[in-house]
């Protein structure tokens, strides 16, 4: 494993355990060359995962830009960090679970959304604006006001 800091790729493990309900191995290593530690995360693949974007265009999954963009939905907000990634693992193991090698990136919006319906009205909300590519208030309104109605899309 390559150093993040300086690049070597002489690093040990210092400690392993189970992470997200045993679906992962966390570890701490450290840099032989610079002394400094970093976590990595070992996950189970199942396939190869492609999303075919609305432009028609494909791209291999990436679960940290899955990551990214749920992260900054529930930025400054009260969710345990556990909780988001439970999140995260369950939409991975869903869209495996699909048995298709290219999933619609609506179909990862869709389950993300349902997760976050879930953890957080405001990440929510925030990654709906996003999603849905509100354009100014009148869109929010109506989106508040099919959640008032408990129709979540």
């Amino acid at each position: 494993m390559r150093c993040p800091f300086c690049g070597s790729e002489d690093t040990q493990v210092k400690d392993s355990r189970s992470a997200e309900d045993g679906a992962s191995v966390r570890r701490r290593r450290e840099c032989t060359a610079c002394g400094g530690r970093f976590t990595t995360f070992e996950r189970v693949q199942l396939r190869e995962l492609i999303v075919v974007k609305s432009s028609g265009k494909k791209a291999p999954f990436d679960r940290e830009k899955l990551a990214r963009s749920v992260l900054i939905a529930t930025r400054k907000r009260e969710v345990e960090a556990d909780r988001v990634e439970q999140m995260i693992s369950g939409v991975v193991r869903r869209l495996e679970a699909m048995g298709e090698g290219e999933i619609p990136s609506k179909t990862i919006g869709e389950l993300v959304m349902a997760g976050l319906a879930h953890l957080d009205d405001v990440a929510y909300v925030r990654y709906a604006s996003v999603y849905k590519d509100f354009r100014d208030t009148k869109d929010f309104e109506q989106f508040l006001g099919k959640m008032e109605d408990g129709d979540n899309e």
